[in-house]
């Protein structure tokens, strides 16, 4: 890993916040109310996409009629919004990984695919706002993950070069935005998804965020090191 590492910036769903099942079901329930059949499985497939490209993914394949996206979209959020001020919990070791990045001196950048009305409920229910330097949405931007303008965008935020960050991501779709975007990358998927092979692209893969500050940790020692030398 690079020794020129300045930011850390985290994706949010299933990296701060423990909200994919909260996703998966509500898309789940509203996409099949509409006569589709989508399993978990399924509705897995699209983890990481911004909600209404989401709704048009399953639309291209399964039409159903009175076709409304944003709707459909707002339909989902709001009940992922419901969830989440009801039972949303950090991640293992969340809290532990953001206060590692302030010790470090490393800047801090939440880059996420969903709306500003999830970051909102998330950022307030776990009560973690004062950490980010800067926060970005791909909500209204032209492309959502994997394209890389959400990471750029937080990049620049930071005012920070992409080479310089290391990206957390839980979903393959958000690591080929961060790794098109030239950062480095740390892949953190489900347990049940954690065998497969796909994964390999990230430069480092963990169990669970709990073990991030020691990766943290042992890029700040090189760092020293080399600086010292």
């Amino acid at each position: 890993m690079s020794t020129q590492i300045k930011a850390v910036i985290f994706d949010m769903d299933g990296i701060l916040i423990d909200s994919e099942p909260a996703w998966q079901l509500a898309e789940q329930t509203v996409l099949n109310s509409f006569g589709l059949n989508l399993s978990l499985e399924d509705v897995e497939q699209t983890t990481g996409l911004r909600i209404d490209h989401v709704v048009s993914y399953w639309h291209q394949r399964f039409p159903w009629p009175n076709y409304d996206n944003t709707a459909t979209a707002n339909t989902i959020v709001n009940e992922v919004v419901s969830q989440i001020n009801a039972h949303g919990q950090p991640m293992l070791g969340v809290i532990e990984s953001l206060e590692a990045c302030k010790r470090l001196g490393l800047k801090i950048g939440l880059a996420t695919s969903s709306s500003s009305l999830i970051i909102e409920a998330v950022l307030h229910k776990l009560a973690i706002s004062h950490y980010f330097d800067a926060i970005e949405s791909a909500e209204n931007l032209d492309y959502g993950k994997p394209h890389p303008e959400v990471y750029l965008n937080c990049a620049k935020g930071l005012d920070i070069a992409p080479s310089q960050c290391i990206a957390i991501e839980d979903s393959f779709n958000g690591l080929i935005a961060a790794r098109a975007a030239s950062m480095q990358t740390v892949a953190i998927p489900a347990p049940h998804t954690a065998t497969q092979t796909k994964w390999v692209i990230a430069h480092h893969q963990l169990a669970h965020a709990g073990l991030l500050p020691a990766l943290l940790n042992k890029v700040a020692a090189l760092l020293e090191r080399t600086t010292s030398c």
